[in-house]
């Protein structure tokens, strides 16, 4: 694995290479922004209008969601890990480490915690774990994912295999709850739901592409993508990016984490 320190819009980057393929990663969020397979293909989206001032989460690439999902809990919405500068901790094995920690005098989350997220590159792989150690004397509970905006060419030919016989929560429709019939998920609309219980292997399907999803250690599998009329209302997205990627989050939403003092959780995501 290689590593060079490199600037993107501005934003001090970690360039990762290893068997030919690279991925970025932002110090802003320790947020993976490209992913390019070995024959050049990127397989991340990253929003034109993306905000990159170093206080705005970043719109597209895998954002970090901690400690708190969505509007789940009194704090900032999807935490505030993917608004943070995280230090790069270096290369263990063939992972890039990076890390942010709490010292508990945060007002918004008055806990003491060390989170790393680990990097793993390969020719057609993708490995993004997450790991969240209590480093303070009391327990505390967290909601996290891993934010996946995957690039497609076009939402309409998109399906993903995986989730037939899961029960979801239907955010887009006031949290309604449902069980997936179908054997593909497929977008003709706003898409927002949250699977529980997702264990089989996930695929995501355009034409002739296929790219194989795997999660441990999180118990959901957030599926979104805007639709039209809703992201022509979001201001770093071009009135059509929401027919250039599904997002497929690895996450644990509807059973928080509850950690104890010296306590760990991980879960991770493979793209390949």
């Amino acid at each position: 694995m290689q590593i060079q320190s490199v600037s993107f819009r501005g934003m001090p980057c970690l360039r990762i290479a290893a068997d030919g393929a690279s991925a970025l990663v932002s110090l802003h969020g320790a947020q993976v922004l490209s992913w390019r397979l070995a024959d050049g293909r990127e397989r991340l989206f990253l929003s034109e209008r993306a905000v990159f001032d170093g206080n705005t989460a970043i719109r597209g690439g895998i954002p970090v969601i901690f400690p708190q999902f969505g509007e789940r809990g009194t704090g900032h919405r999807h935490g505030f890990a993917r608004n943070r500068a995280w230090m790069f901790a270096g290369v263990e094995g063939d992972e890039a480490v990076f890390t942010l920690a709490g010292d508990g005098s945060d007002a918004d989350w008055p806990h003491s915690f060390i989170a790393r997220l680990r990097v793993g590159l390969g020719a057609g792989r993708l490995r993004v774990t997450l790991e969240v150690e209590n480093t303070g004397a009391t327990l505390f509970a967290f909601t996290a994912a891993l934010h996946t905006y995957l690039r497609v060419d076009d939402i309409v030919g998109v399906a993903i295999e995986g989730l037939q016989g899961c029960d979801y929560e239907d955010s887009a429709a006031g949290g309604t709850l449902h069980r997936q019939h179908d054997y593909e998920v497929t977008f003709d609309s706003e898409t927002d739901r949250i699977y529980n219980d997702a264990v089989a292997p996930l695929a995501l399907l355009e034409g002739a592409h296929r790219l194989d999803i795997e999660q441990d250690g999180f118990g959901d599998v957030v599926v979104w993508n805007p639709g039209a009329h809703l992201c022509a209302r979001i201001a770093d997205l071009a009135p059509d990016d929401w027919k250039r990627f599904a997002c497929i989050e690895a996450a644990q939403v509807l059973q928080p984490v509850v950690l104890g003092a010296g306590e760990r959780w991980g879960g991770v995501q493979r793209l390949g």
